[in-house]
């Protein structure tokens, strides 16, 4: 009598599209089609756990024994079907030993020109009492990056505010320093910045081009919606303004995609309406929607019901980019188009984001903070770019994340995708940036299903769309 087999559930998620059943490896985040051989498997073994004998036996009218046994060791080798051996621990490492830092965030000032109602900066200021950050700061966070992490081969510099536009003389001074310190070392670089885009000119523009800066703007939607919350000092709506720079930015701008990222609030939920606008009308190759759920003002957090319109709302939308997909256009819809590529590629996260990992944001006294949102914040730093990486805090501080024993996250079908959430969400919610994101739980795990379902959709009746929109994006 030979061990007894049971389905390894926590390894395991199905789901069904039309006739077909998915299997959804957990351990590795791959998705592969189960033939009527592996479901008769995992059918019979959920059924009563049994030897591989008798299952071979209960199998034996539908499947010839040699078949069974090859699968059944497939089954088990995957850890989805288990003969009471130990599985292989899933997270390896129970412990951060290394952080390999390829970006930084640089907050060149808090200062900025407008005052948005829903900013979570903790550290905004009015244009006059912005602080902005030194060039000695800015310089001594790329020393820092390059000490810190000498073996990697590409770097990033991210420029962030308040509104990074209005401490230009920094950015324009740093991109100089850059490109010639990275290229003495034999590496290279890129710039990336979030903007507001009002203080966008042709001039800016042009040179933002030239030295191929990866640009997003904050812009919330057509006039009714931006007006609402993104409004100057003096209380005016944006939108005109914003709307005549981006028109002149996405006529001039042409070395890279320029991306649309949307803050939903209180009572703003019709993602589809918002990106039609964004997309169709203005022009931007992608929208990505963040929505508000923890912010310091309560009045601008988006209700129970309301998170569960957005994401049904983001489903819907989700449809148009699957029916765009097998008519092989990309309709630019970023949030499921990321979560498509985690899926195709078998992205496997331990930890939520590469803040504290690969990234670090440096504030203007050169304090190094967990990522640009907690920057100002109550939250402890992880060293000076001056005096270098507090090594064994940041170790300690990401290896409480990594550790999921006694939390939802141990045995979650989204684990290895979600990783329990983004920590300032945390923070923000819970007052603990190492506390699981529960609130959002249920409509993440349905949301990861769906993003299996227009997966499998496109693999299966236009699988040139991926090779085309998906996988090009690494080299961008």
């Amino acid at each position: 009598m030979g061990a007894i087999l049971n389905v390894v559930e926590r390894n395991l998620h199905e789901v069904r599209v039309d006739a077909d059943r998915l299997l959804f490896h957990i351990p590795s985040s791959s998705l592969f089609a189960a033939d009527e051989l592996t479901g008769g498997i995992i059918d019979a073994l959920r059924e009563q756990g049994c030897s591989s004998e008798e299952l071979s036996q209960r199998l034996a009218g539908r499947f010839a024994g040699p078949a069974v046994n090859e699968t059944l060791r497939e089954l088990i080798a995957l850890e989805v079907v288990s003969d009471g051996s130990p599985l292989t621990p899933e997270i390896g490492l129970k412990r951060v030993e290394h952080t390999a830092l390829n970006t930084v965030v640089l907050n060149v000032n808090t200062g900025c020109n407008l005052s948005c109602t829903y900013c979570y900066k903790e550290d905004l200021d009015k244009p006059s009492a912005g602080k902005k950050m030194g060039a000695d700061t800015a310089e001594a966070s790329v020393e820092m990056l390059l000490k810190e992490s000498p073996d990697e081969t590409r770097y990033t510099v991210v420029f962030f505010g308040g509104e990074p536009l209005s401490n230009r003389p920094l950015i324009e001074h740093m991109v100089d320093y850059c490109e010639r310190r990275f290229a003495e070392a034999g590496k290279q670089v890129e710039f990336v910045m979030t903007t507001n885009a009002t203080l966008l000119t042709e001039e800016i523009i042009d040179y933002l081009n030239a030295h191929r800066f990866g640009l997003s703007v904050s812009i919330d939607g057509p006039k009714t919606v931006h007006d609402r919350n993104r409004i100057t000092v003096g209380g005016q709506g944006t939108y005109d303004v914003v709307r005549r720079k981006v028109d002149m930015l996405l006529s001039r701008y042409d070395s890279r995609p320029v991306g649309a990222r949307v803050t939903l609030t209180r009572g703003i939920t019709d993602v589809e309406t918002i990106w039609n606008h964004l997309f169709n009308e203005l022009g931007f190759a992608e929208v990505g929607f963040a929505p508000v759920t923890s912010g310091d003002i309560s009045d601008f957090n988006l209700s129970g019901e309301e998170l569960i319109e957005v994401f049904a709302n983001m489903k819907a939308l989700g449809r148009r980019y699957l029916e765009a997909a097998l008519a092989h256009r990309n309709i630019g819809f970023s949030n499921l188009h990321q979560l498509i590529t985690d899926i195709h590629e078998g992205h496997k996260k331990a930890l939520p984001c590469g803040a504290g990992l690969k990234m670090l944001a440096v504030d203007h006294k050169g304090e190094l903070n967990l990522c640009h949102r907690f920057t100002g914040s109550s939250l402890p730093t992880f060293g000076n770019v001056h005096s270098g990486v507090k090594q064994a805090e940041l170790n300690d501080f990401l290896s409480q994340r990594l550790d999921r024993e006694g939390t939802g996250c141990d045995s979650c079908r989204i684990r290895n995708l979600c990783s329990g959430g983004c920590y300032h969400e945390s923070y923000a919610r819970y007052g603990d940036p190492t506390h699981p994101t529960y609130h959002y739980c249920e409509l993440m795990r349905d949301w990861v299903d769906f993003g299996i379902e227009v997966y499998s959709r496109i693999m299966a009746a236009n699988p040139a769309f991926i090779s085309s929109y998906i996988s090009p994006r690494k080299a961008h």
